[in-house]
């Protein structure tokens, strides 16, 4: 983290977007569904796969019968549009304490595109963000009846 001063920092990440935003949406008016892209900071020493800087995108979307095909479908889409037509992307188990299940996100690189082969310098695979599905603890503390609602969260 990055302090200017013993009480202001930059921003580190941008999740605390999702939280206000699902914290104050009426459904009502409609599903949640959005995406916060920002600029964020943090102390890590610049090499081939970190920066001090970088940009970060989240999204978040909560509504009725919302399942981990809507995720995946969503995050085939993205991965398309930000990486290139021609990408693939596979989904690997882990653990987000905000979501159940969770998983870690890579994307295919090279031009044997989503082989499995990662010894070849023309293919493999990068993670690129971790996903899941909105942990029911996290509706219900933002007033949302997780019994009716649901839904993914990425970043």
């Amino acid at each position: 983290t990055f302090y200017i001063t013993p009480d202001v920092l930059l921003r580190s990440q941008t999740s605390p977007v999702q939280a206000r935003t699902l914290e104050k949406h009426d459904f009502s008016q409609g599903p949640l569904k959005m995406i916060s892209p920002g600029r964020v900071y943090r102390r890590d020493t610049d090499d081939a796969t970190h920066s001090h800087q970088f940009h970060q995108i989240e999204g978040l979307v909560i509504d009725k019968h919302i399942t981990m095909g809507d995720l995946k479908g969503t995050l085939e889409v993205l991965a398309r549009h930000v990486f290139g037509p021609d990408r693939k992307i596979r989904l690997r188990p882990s653990y987000f304490p905000f979501t159940e299940p969770s998983v870690e996100v890579d994307v295919s690189w090279g031009s044997k595109t989503g082989s499995d082969d990662v010894t070849s310098k023309d293919n493999g695979w990068v993670e690129v963000l971790g996903a899941g599905m909105v942990h029911p603890n996290v509706l219900k503390s933002a007033g949302v009846d997780a019994d009716v609602y649901g839904g993914f969260a990425f970043g």
